[in-house]
């Protein structure tokens, strides 16, 4: 689940708003981060109590048309969310190998490397075998050693060793990147506890709201509700079924404390070193320490503007081919690790939306395939700047796709048919509620300040009929939220105290 936050999109983010307004946004980064972790904790809750994840309750109890719907919106999501991947190991290996191994080449190489997932998810468990058996004590016998291997090993735990491992070199490479800067550690707490934005503009606004978008995913919360699947629950015990709550929280706030530390890494680095420098600075830099990368800047005094490609390269400038590498290496990790929570995030929300069951290898030839052949074009006929511009598309897709992640999760927890007596209080029914619209409005706003930049009636006018559709869908959507919070006068089929016009479910019982 933490993977998400840590993926090329959100590490563009970071460098993005280090460079263009310091340290000021961290506060941002840090609000998105809490935010993030209250909705994970209704997903969590959610795969606990019911026994089904998000796209299984969205199954039974939303009409057809729009299941299928909201389906496409999820998968739209996902497919973003692979291509934002494709193009960070892209950009990694283009950086590690000097440039030999060009754009287009590093984009096909992602189709073997997720493959390589594939196989380790099937056959990983004779690894895992090994390692937990010498774990355990010796005194346990033989027979016991065996039963707690193979149980450590069943559904998706057999990768969660490989993800910590990606998630530490992670850790290291950017812990790298900030001992080696050194920022200002006074500004730094200032930036993250004190919410302001002295002389912020446009730009920085615009970088603020971007953040949000980056960091929340909307296939992410579908995921996770699918996650807690894989550990044994009894549900018939509410004490057994509160403690996982807990416990739930517990390992999600520790996963998110995690990547908000790498998160806060890159944004301080870039905070720290390239913050106010102009191009012109950087080109002179390049060229002294021989950087073939100085062409990427134009010599004048406008404000540099960075990626994740041009920050592994202004990095190397002022700081060494080593940290070139090991950025890239970062990198890499981030794109890899994402690999396979996109996978499986796909995976369950076409067998739950759909009760459609794929084998993981057709799911992630369709999604893969999707995914590059878009991408292979731009890294073929245009260039590097065209193909890190696309994390900004992909980011305002994201966006798009946000309400039909957060709307459904807050109907689903407030009802006591599914919920029972863990549903969302009144406090949580608002204040999640609230919440939900604050991030759902500055996404749109980042969307409209994204469409507005392009100049283009015919797009504008494109952008306003699916606009109709989109809004009405959304629309759809609150009105079903707001009956699940209470609001039964609003269902015009009845007018019943109860929440049964939306879900037919009989309430869970728990045992005393």
């Amino acid at each position: 689940m933490s993977i998400a936050y840590l993926d090329p999109g959100n590490i563009e983010s970071d460098l993005q708003s280090g460079a263009k307004a310091g340290f000021q946004l961290l506060w941002v980064l840090l609000s998105a981060t809490i935010i993030g972790l209250l909705l994970q904790r209704l997903s969590a809750r959610l795969g606990v109590v019911s026994g089904m994840h998000l796209a299984e309750v969205c199954h039974q109890q939303y009409r057809t048309v729009p299941r299928i719907i909201l389906w496409l919106m999820v998968e739209l999501a996902i497919i973003g969310s692979d291509m934002q991947e494709v193009i960070g190991c892209a950009i990694a290996f283009n950086l590690l190998s000097a440039g030999r191994i060009p754009l287009w080449a590093g984009v096909l190489i992602t189709i073997i490397d997720t493959f390589f997932f594939l196989l380790l998810d099937k056959y990983g468990h004779f690894l895992l075998l090994c390692l937990t058996t010498f774990a355990i004590k010796p005194q346990r016998s033989t027979a016991n050693q065996s039963k707690l291997c193979l149980s450590s090993c069943a559904g998706l735990r057999k990768l969660e060793l490989l993800f910590g491992l990606l998630i530490s070199i992670m850790a290291i490479m950017f812990g790298y990147e900030y001992v080696v800067v050194g920022p200002d550690q006074g500004q730094l707490l200032k930036g993250m506890f004190v919410p302001q934005c002295e002389g912020c503009g446009p730009a920085q606004l615009t970088q603020a709201v971007g953040i949000v978008g980056a960091v929340i995913m909307p296939h992410n919360i579908y995921l996770h509700s699918a996650l807690v699947k894989s550990r044994e629950i009894d549900r018939s015990n509410r004490k057994e079924v509160k403690e996982a709550n807990k416990y739930f929280f517990i390992e999600a706030s520790m996963a998110l404390f995690v990547s908000f530390l790498i998160n806060v890494f890159v944004v301080a680095v870039f905070a720290e070193a390239f913050h106010g420098r102009s191009n012109s600075e950087v080109f002179t830099a390049c060229n002294e320490s021989g950087s073939p990368h100085s062409h990427l800047f134009p010599v004048n005094n406008q404000t540099l503007e960075v990626d994740i490609y041009k920050g592994g390269v202004v990095l190397g400038c002022f700081f060494g081919p080593v940290a070139l590498y090991i950025w890239a290496v970062g990198i890499l990790a981030a794109g890899q690790s994402s690999t396979m929570t996109g996978t499986y995030s796909g995976q369950f929300v076409m067998e739950g939306f759909l009760n459609l069951r794929w084998s993981r290898f057709a799911r992630v030839l369709l999604t893969r395939s999707l995914a590059i052949t878009p991408t292979l074009l731009v890294a073929i006929f245009q260039d590097i700047q065209r193909l890190t511009g696309m994390n900004d598309f992909l980011n305002v897709l994201q966006s798009l796709q946000l309400p039909f992640a957060l709307i459904p999760i807050l109907t689903f927890t407030s009802l006591p048919s599914v919920m029972a007596e863990f549903s969302n209080g009144l406090f949580f029914r608002v204040g999640g509620g609230l919440l939900i619209v604050l991030v759902c409005a500055i996404n749109m706003y980042f969307v409209v300040i994204y469409v507005a930049a392009l100049h283009s009636v015919w797009l504008y006018v494109l952008a306003a009929f699916l606009s109709v559709a989109y809004l009405s869908f959304v629309g759809y959507l609150s009105w079903l939220c707001l009956i699940a919070l209470g609001c039964s006068f609003l269902d015009p089929a009845t007018r019943r105290q109860n929440d049964t016009t939306i879900l037919i479910q009989q309430q869970p019982e728990f045992d005393t």
